[in-house]
C-alpha cells in the first residue's frame, strides 16, 4: 500500500536528481574553473561520454516529465473502461521506468569505471592516466595524488564529482526500480480485481 501511494511521488524525485547530474557533469569539464583543459581535450575519456548530461540527466528528466504526465487524472482516455485505461497507463509507466533503470544503470557503471581509472593528468612522464593500473587503489593512496601536477587538485576534483554522480545515478536507479515495482503491483492488482468482478 505504501509503495502504491508513494509511486506517484517517485517520478517527481527524479527531476532534481537529473538536474544535479547535468550540473555536476558540466563541472567535470572545467577543472579549477578553467575551460582550457576541455578545449585541448585534456580530460578523462569517460567525461566525453556525456552520460551525466545525456543519460542520467536529459533522458531521466524527459522520462520523469512523461511519467508525471501519465499520472495526471486529466490524461487522455485510451480505452472505454476506467480499469483498462489505468492498466494501459501503468504498462507505459513500467516501460518508461525500465528505460530509466537502463539509463541510470549505464551512467552508474560509467561513472564507477571513470573513478577506478583515475584522472587524465600531467605528471613527470607527460599527460596520461597514471593511476589506471592501480584498479582504484589510488583512492586511498593520498601520497600518490601529488604525482598529478596539472591540473592542480585534479584527483580530488574527479573523486568528489564522480562520487556525487555515482550517488545521483544510484538514487535514480533505486527510484526507477521502486517505480517499476509500484506500477507492477498497481497493474497486477488492478487486473486481478477486473477478473474477479
Amino acid at each position: 500500500m505504501a509503495l502504491e501511494t508513494c509511486g506517484s511521488c517517485l517520478s517527481c524525485l527524479l527531476i532534481p536528481l537529473a538536474l544535479w547530474s547535468i550540473v555536476v557533469n558540466i563541472l567535470l569539464y572545467f577543472p579549477n574553473g578553467k575551460a582550457s583543459y576541455a578545449a585541448s581535450y585534456q580530460l578523462p575519456n569517460y567525461v566525453w561520454y556525456f552520460e551525466g548530461i545525456c543519460f542520467s540527466g536529459v533522458m531521466i528528466l524527459l522520462l520523469a516529465v512523461i511519467l508525471i504526465t501519465l499520472e495526471c487524472s486529466v490524461f487522455y482516455r485510451c480505452c472505454q473502461s476506467e480499469s483498462c485505461n489505468k492498466t494501459y497507463r501503468s504498462f507505459i509507466s513500467i516501460v518508461l521506468a525500465l528505460l530509466g533503470v537502463a539509463f541510470s544503470g549505464y551512467s552508474f557503471i560509467t561513472f564507477t569505471l571513470g573513478l577506478i581509472q583515475g584522472p587524465f593528468c600531467n605528471s613527470s612522464g607527460g599527460w596520461d592516466y597514471i593511476f589506471k593500473d592501480t584498479a582504484g587503489g589510488y583512492l586511498i593512496d593520498y601520497a600518490a595524488w601529488s604525482r598529478c601536477t596539472e591540473p592542480a587538485n585534479i584527483v580530488e576534483w574527479n573523486i568528489i564529482l564522480l562520487s556525487i554522480l555515482i550517488a545521483l545515478s544510484g538514487l535514480q536507479l533505486i527510484i526507477c526500480f521502486l517505480k517499476v515495482a509500484a506500477e507492477l503491483k498497481r497493474t497486477l492488482c488492478g487486473t486481478y480485481s477486473v477478473f474477479v468482478q
